[in-house]
């Protein structure tokens, strides 16, 4: 069964040209190593909440969209490689393809698929 890597963070509204080129960039490396599919979204309606809620886990700022993302890996091991070869991999590295956004308030995690319909 597939594997999901899924992330969400802030981004400055005004980088949503920067973010969508970066993204692009990235979705080809990604494949390129092995994902099966890249997805990027960009929040349209994403409420505040009272408790929990995805602006209040990136702290997003007045001025930024809440973007999510996922990307789908055959399985675990073939995710495992090829984000290690994602991470060396030069076009990625900070000083060519910087991130538009604030790194430090990116939230990821790697999952299982328990039910796909």
């Amino acid at each position: 069964m597939n594997y999901i890597d899924g992330f969400v963070a802030a981004v400055p509204t005004a980088n949503r040209d920067a973010y969508r080129e970066h993204a692009a960039a990235a979705a080809q490396v990604f494949k390129e190593h092995g994902a099966l599919k890249v997805v990027e979204c960009w929040g349209d309606d994403v409420p505040d909440g009272k408790v929990t809620s995805f602006p209040m886990a990136v702290q997003r700022k007045a001025d930024e969209t809440v973007v999510f993302a996922w990307i789908v890996w055959p399985s675990k091991s073939v995710r495992d490689a090829g984000m290690a070869k994602v991470m060396a991999d030069p076009r990625l590295q900070p000083d060519v393809n910087p991130m538009p956004f604030d790194g430090k308030r990116l939230i990821y995690g790697g999952f299982e698929v328990l039910v796909e319909a």
